[in-house]
């Protein structure tokens, strides 16, 4: 009986900023790229860290979440491979509000400080692309603070589902409704009700942890304008994924 093949490692170019460089940047810093697992819960920086190291996701999801005094948080933002963590490095703020919490298990590529404060200070390709993806992350958490204030849970919970979808590559969600719950900043019957009202109507299956999107095209119908708003955005600012026209 033959032995099951091996996935291929992941590899920094699956980060789209990192494949975005030219080929003499990228070999100048991948000797100085770390390879790190995501699991699932792990807190990269609280809010107020001093950041010690930009990571760049290959495979998975993190979550920027605002924590407030009463115990009660929000999710403000999604980040997967389109983009980096801890721009608080090259800002010059030297910490973040919020903090980075691993929503779906991945990988990534980190950068000490000390060296991407030396890539940058080139002024080169790194430094424009790392202001573009801080422009996209800035249109992201606005958007998501007036989808939050002006439209209904079952629209929010459609950007959501859409967005995580986007980063994952797939339309398959591992993800509890309770975490779904704690995102959003809602109770978690409230994700109940409006997740079993996509389920009735076939644009989703849920059991057991495990989220489908089965008719993307009705769900795209059902979102309201955030998610395509925040799209556009990254679309225009970042660059293509690979292989892609």
């Amino acid at each position: 009986m033959s032995k099951a093949k091996k996935a291929p490692a992941p590899e920094p170019k699956e980060n789209r900023i990192l494949a975005a460089l030219p080929a003499t940047d990228y070999e100048r810093m991948l000797p100085d790229l770390e390879f790190i697992p995501l699991p699932l819960g792990l807190t990269m920086s609280e809010s107020g860290d001093h950041v010690h190291y930009l990571h760049f996701p290959v495979a998975g999801i993190v979550s920027l979440i605002y924590d407030l005094e009463d115990g009660s948080s929000s999710e403000i933002a999604l980040v997967g491979n389109e983009g980096m963590i801890g721009i608080s490095i090259f800002m010059g703020g030297e910490s973040m509000p919020s903090s980075t919490v691993v929503q779906s298990v991945g990988y990534a590529f980190r950068l000490s400080r000390k060296v991407m404060k030396r890539e940058f200070a080139l002024g080169g390709q790194l430094q424009h692309l790392s202001l573009l993806y801080t422009q996209a992350l800035i249109a992201q958490t606005s958007q998501t603070a007036v989808c939050n204030q002006h439209h209904s849970l079952e629209q929010q919970l459609c950007r959501w589902l859409l967005m995580s979808a986007d980063r994952l590559h797939e339309n398959k969600l591992v993800i509890t409704q309770a975490l779904i719950a704690h995102l959003l900043g809602v109770r978690r019957e409230s994700v109940t009700a409006a997740a079993g009202l996509l389920q009735k109507d076939g644009l989703i299956t849920y059991a057991r942890g495990l989220i489908r999107i089965t008719d993307r095209p009705r769900l795209e119908k059902r979102v309201c304008e955030c998610y395509m708003a925040v799209r556009c955005e990254y679309e225009r600012l970042l660059p293509k994924p690979r292989g892609s026209k």
